[in-house]
Formats: C-alpha cells, sequence, structure tokens
C-alpha cells in the first residue's frame, strides 16, 4: 500500500449516500474530496463536518454526465491533492453520484434511456479511466449499484440495466487493474430513506411500510448503513475483498 496521505474521492458528496460515506471515512482517518452538481452549499457543509473532525476535505464541482469534462476535472484534482495534501496522489475512488428514473418500459423516453447511461455506465468509465493515473498503486474502487439489479420492480428498467452493467464493469476493473494491486468492487445498496427518487422511500408511508415488510431486518435503510459499509471497503481490513457485488439492503425480498 502506498506510503502517500490516505486521501478518498467520494463522487456526489454533497447529500445522501455519498455523504454518509465522506462523513465516515474521514473518522476512520482519510483526507476526503468530494464532488457535487448543484449544491455547492451543501457540499460546503460537508466539508465544514470533516475539517471539523480534523481531517482535510475540499468539494469541487463536477457533471458526471458530461465526460468531455473529465480531462479538466483530473487537472483540478491533481491540484488539490498537491496544494491541500503535498500528495500526488489518492488512494480510493467511490463512484456514488447518480440519479433515478422512473417509467414503464413502454413509457421510458430515449432522452431518460441516454440520461442514465451517460451518468451511471459512460461516467462511470471514463471518469475512473481518467482518475487512474493519480490513483495510488494499491488502491481500492467502489462502484455502487443497486439492490434493483437482484430483483425487479416495475418501472426501473433503464436504471437498473445501467447498474447491472456497472457490475460486470467492476469485475473488469478487477481484473485489469489487479497488476497495481488495485482492489475493485460493487456496493448495492436496497431501499434507502434518503432524497434519492424524490424522496420516496423516506417520505411515502405506505411505500416506507412496504419495503419494512419485505425487508428480513424489518425496517427501511438508512443513509450510515450503506455509507459505513462503503467506507470499510477501503479500509486495510478488507483488502482481500475484490471483484464482488456486496448487496447491503437489510435482506430485502430474500
Amino acid at each position: 500500500m502506498s506510503t502517500s496521505p490516505s486521501i478518498v474521492l467520494v463522487t456526489g458528496g454533497s447529500r445522501g449516500l455519498g455523504k454518509s460515506t465522506a462523513l465516515h471515512l474521514a473518522k476512520q482517518g482519510h483526507g476526503v474530496i468530494l464532488t457535487y452538481r448543484s449544491k455547492q452549499a451543501e457540499a460546503a457543509e460537508v466539508v465544514a463536518q470533516i475539517e471539523a473532525s480534523g481531517q482535510k476535505a475540499v468539494a469541487l464541482p463536477l457533471e458526471v454526465s458530461d465526460s468531455s469534462s473529465f480531462a479538466t476535472f483530473a487537472t483540478q484534482v491533481r491540484e488539490v491533492l498537491l496544494a491541500q495534501w503535498g500528495s500526488s496522489t489518492f488512494h480510493a475512488l467511490i463512484n456514488n453520484a447518480g440519479t433515478g428514473a422512473h417509467a414503464s418500459l413502454m413509457d421510458t423516453t430515449e432522452a431518460q434511456f441516454d440520461d442514465m447511461v451517460n451518468i451511471h455506465l459512460k461516467g462511470v468509465f471514463f471518469l475512473t479511466q481518467k482518475l487512474l493515473p493519480l490513483m495510488a498503486d494499491g488502491g481500492r474502487i467502489v462502484n455502487l449499484s443497486s439492490g434493483l439489479t437482484r430483483f425487479a420492480l416495475p418501472g426501473y428498467a433503464a436504471y437498473a440495466a445501467m447498474k447491472g452493467a456497472v457490475e460486470v464493469l467492476t469485475r473488469y476493473m478487477a481484473k485489469e487493474l489487479g497488476a497495481r494491486g488495485i482492489a475493485v468492487n460493487t456496493v448495492a445498496p436496497g431501499a434507502i430513506a434518503t432524497d434519492f427518487g424524490g424522496g420516496a422511500v423516506r417520505d411515502t408511508p405506505q411505500l416506507n411500510a412496504f419495503v419494512a415488510s419485505q425487508t428480513a431486518l424489518g425496517r427501511v435503510g438508512e443513509a450510515d448503513d450503506i455509507g459505513a459499509m462503503v467506507a470499510s471497503l477501503v479500509s486495510p481490513d478488507n483488502r482481500w475483498v475484490n471483484a464482488q457485488r456486496i448487496e447491503v439492503s437489510g435482506g430485502m425480498f430474500v
């Protein structure tokens, strides 16, 4: 493992699962670079919380659906690493940023489909490609998927298809990056009470109760259930976990 400062880059770190992941990483002693799309104030608040815990953090804007911006973003990351940590590399990448799309197979538009491709598949593929030269050997990559790749609920075909592709991509990343000692895994959350998807699981009592009734542990997941798991995969204690899909759903639909 690299002797450089342990720095983790979390996309979509201003809210939800990304925010929880960033905060858990800071508690474990990692510096954090987090990205946001439009919620600059929320991202600044996460940075403040991390700095209050004694770690360094930086928030950078990033539109993960625009792959043409990734080279410029990589340059910004390189500059931040040097300025804030005196480092030329970071240790781990958490590909978390994303949005949902809910529409039946018949009603899904090409624009919706293309948006899902650009955010969840093309974005993950090419952002990782651009950032790999800045990643230390012996590092970690965690790609976020979804429980919807194992069980099917009407209305999520496009979203789940992209997440299924990410799970295959994860295994290929693990195979190709193994020579550098970089472990790559997928974390697949179940239904979580966040603002994702308009906050439907969190804010709709009937849906919340349904999910809880279909979950072995009897409740809906919370952001910290996922953030803690993702952060744990960066730890040396999990160095031998590689090319795996790890579902974190409390036993949903088992």
